[in-house]
């Protein structure tokens, strides 16, 4: 058939080749979940004890998780849960998980009303009176509570509520929640209800009422970090589903595993870097992922998530940047807050921009700093004092393309070619 009678000029057709890479790379993502959590035994046993009490219908105690991002805290109590879950099917009790992530389901309202829709979102429970559905805006909060009461009674069980990110509900909605969540059971007599808070962030505690911390905390667990070691073996697991025999030289998943381990242990910066290192040798046509394909796969997470930073970086902020750059290309690998001072004052009033004070100019520099986007350190000048030395690390092409494309274009407007070269 040609072209024309196929309508399709074939342009995916080396893509639906033979893979020689990957058998399923679905197992490389964060959303896969695996029959076994290496290295999280001791933590998944500690939250079946806890939680074992629902299976005699026994109110479970509530339980407070922290660890960095990538230390399997969801996936552990993900697990817990499943597993809570077919063992009460096989008993014949009633015992169901919810799951909610707080960093989109972010208000009271929301969460009592998702709450409830997953509790009676499926016909698990067949009932003669007519559900009613909780619509996910309109009502009085105290209208939706009252609702919720109703749904838990109706199915009479126990119920352990995930609040995965609790961090970003308390800081955006208020303990409120909360409270009303961890005194719920005063208000039941068929059900129960026990709640599992996730975070990043031990510092949240501070943004809770006493009398909420008390009845919310009453277990608290710590994950730690994966060590380089322990990441060899995650990836190793997911590497014999994921990937074709052969498919990996012997150097990828120790180098994978240790440039995580750096960045504090996270699983998830591993599997990224596995996975996309085997997509950036399946595009190649290649047959093999090497040490190359990590590095170049290292460097694409760092530029993406560098780009999507510069990107959503304030007016100010872009324009101090600005100045670096430009004095970058001028060919200063490093430069001083001085000059960068000077550079802002010059080009701000053909921006028509309030121009900043010193020490704001510095505070902006310090926040790029943290931000990973440049490098900077105190260097003492004698009798001239001290000064702040800075250079960016990474390559300034990407930095410049973002920057170029400022929402309202006014640094584009700029001649920066002229001004390199008065720099020079």
């Amino acid at each position: 058939m040609t072209e024309e009678t196929t309508g399709s000029s074939g342009l995916f057709d080396k893509y639906l080749a033979e893979n020689r890479i990957f058998k399923d790379r679905e197992v490389l993502r964060h959303s896969y979940r695996p029959h076994i959590l290496p290295h999280r035994k001791p933590q998944i046993d500690q939250i079946a004890a806890i939680l074992a009490p629902s299976l005699q219908m026994e109110t479970p105690s509530n339980i407070l998780i922290y660890g960095k991002t990538g230390t399997g805290k969801t996936a552990s109590v993900r697990y817990v849960g499943t597993e809570l879950e077919q063992v009460s099917a096989r008993r014949g009790t009633v015992c169901r998980v919810v799951h909610l992530n707080c960093e989109v389901i972010d208000t009271q309202y929301r969460v009592l009303a998702q709450i409830a829709k997953l509790i009676l979102g499926e016909d698990d429970f067949p009932s003669d009176r007519l559900r009613t559905h909780i619509p996910m805006t309109g009502w009085p909060t105290d209208q939706v509570y009252a609702e919720l009461k109703n749904q838990l009674e109706s199915v009479a069980g126990v119920f352990i509520i995930i609040l995965d990110e609790i961090d970003k509900l308390v800081k955006k909605s208020g303990d409120d929640t909360l409270y009303n969540l961890t005194r719920i059971n005063t208000d039941l007599d068929r059900s129960k209800v026990s709640i599992i808070g996730i975070s990043n962030d031990l510092g949240f505690k501070t943004f809770l009422d006493p009398r909420v911390l008390s009845s919310l905390s009453e277990e608290e667990l710590v994950f730690p970090p994966y060590n380089a070691t322990q990441l060899c073996d995650i990836l190793q697991q997911r590497a014999a589903i994921g990937f074709i025999e052969n498919a990996l030289d012997e150097e990828v998943i120790p180098l994978c595993s240790a440039l995580a381990a750096q960045e504090h242990g996270d699983a998830r910066r591993a599997l990224d870097l596995l996975r996309i290192s085997g997509e950036l040798a399946d595009r190649e046509g290649g047959q093999k992922v090497s040490v190359e394909h990590v590095k170049k796969a290292q460097a694409k997470i760092e530029t993406d998530s560098m780009v999507e930073c510069i990107r959503t970086l304030p007016t100010q902020s872009k324009i101090v940047l600005y100045c670096m750059l430009l004095l970058h290309r001028a060919g200063q690998k490093i430069f001083i807050s001085g000059e960068i001072t000077r550079i802002y004052r010059e080009i701000t009033p053909l921006l028509d921009i309030d121009v900043l004070t010193i020490r704001r100019i510095s505070d902006l520099m310090s926040e790029l700093n943290m931000l990973g986007v440049i490098s900077t350190r105190l260097v003492n000048r004698g009798r001239h004092g001290r000064t702040k030395e800075m250079w960016f690390d990474t390559n300034t092409d990407k930095i410049w393309e973002v920057i170029m494309e400022e929402q309202d274009g006014r640094l584009a407007q700029i001649d920066a070619e002229l001004l390199v070269t008065m720099l020079r």
